[in-house]
């Protein structure tokens, strides 16, 4: 195999308010906060055991900065497809660091609410896709659906647009 891939799934919950910015020329940029835990029983001491995970998401994608927007909230549980993305920067003291974060861009981006309580009655699925349908809500299905843009399906106007960064 000549290529590679760079892809990232997780299910967690948010621990906090997702964080929406805007760029210079309005274009929203979401930041989430998405905690993964798995649990075990100490083999010694027969404890229960938890370790939390925090990642760090970035969503790119404007519809789906509309929907988390909308909809999510801190507890949220939600299941993502993305990218993993390091990038380098420098803090305000002139320290060179690294952040490595889960990107949602582009047609390979998932954001699928799994429970109901921000949008009532089951979970949506909402991708990046051009030619999708757009608001299903309803049960999550193991072949999720991949709306796009509200006001119905059409053709995505940010393929034609720079890369952000």
């Amino acid at each position: 195999m000549a290529g590679s891939v760079n892809k990232v799934i997780l299910v967690g919950n948010l621990g906090k308010d997702p964080e929406i910015r805007r760029t210079q020329d309005g274009r929203p940029i979401a930041n989430l906060s998405i905690a993964t835990s798995e649990t075990w029983r100490d083999k010694n001491s027969g404890e229960r055991k938890e370790k939390t995970e925090w990642h760090r998401v970035v969503i790119f994608s404007e519809p789906l900065c509309k929907i988390v927007e909308q909809y999510l909230k801190k507890g949220a549980k939600v299941y993502i497809e993305g990218a993993l993305q390091t990038r380098k920067y420098t803090d305000q003291s002139g320290v060179e660091k690294y952040s490595t974060e889960v990107v949602l861009q582009g047609f390979n981006s998932t954001l699928t609410m799994l429970d109901g309580r921000s949008g009532g009655g089951g979970g949506g699925s909402f991708g990046d896709e051009p030619g999708s349908d757009f608001g299903s809500s309803g049960p999550v299905s193991s072949a999720p659906r991949r709306p796009v843009a509200a006001g119905g399906g059409g053709r995505n106007s940010d393929m034609d647009d720079d890369i952000p960064f």
